[in-house]
C-alpha cells in the first residue's frame, strides 16, 4: 500500500539544511519528488539502509524524482543562495 505524504513547501535562506521526513526504524521504500522554483541549486540529502548517504543537486528552475529502497530520511541542503519550492514524499510498504 502506497502512502503519499502532504506536499511541503520550503523556502530556507543560505546554508540552511532541513529534514523532510525521518523514518530511523529500519527504512522504508518511497518516492521523493523536488520542485526548485528558485534561481538558487539545492542539493537533496538522502540516507538508506546499510548504503551511503547521497546528494543530489537540483539546478534553479528545475525539478527530480527519485526511487529510493528502504530510505531512512531525506533533507534539504541550500548553497550561496536561498532556496524555495515543494518536496513531496510517497511511501510503499511492498
Amino acid at each position: 500500500m502506497a502512502v503519499v505524504l502532504p506536499i511541503q513547501y520550503f523556502n530556507l535562506g543560505p546554508n540552511v539544511g532541513k529534514s523532510y521526513y525521518e523514518n530511523l526504524a529500519g527504512g522504508i521504500n518511497a518516492a521523493v519528488t523536488v520542485n526548485n522554483n528558485s534561481a538558487n541549486p539545492i542539493s537533496l540529502v538522502l540516507s538508506r539502509v546499510n548504503a551511503p548517504l547521497i546528494t543530489y543537486e537540483i539546478p534553479a528552475v528545475n525539478s527530480l524524482t527519485l526511487a529510493v529502497d528502504l530510505l531512512l530520511y531525506a533533507a534539504l541542503l541550500t548553497g550561496a543562495g536561498a532556496a524555495f519550492g515543494t518536496i513531496e514524499i510517497t511511501t510503499s510498504d511492498f
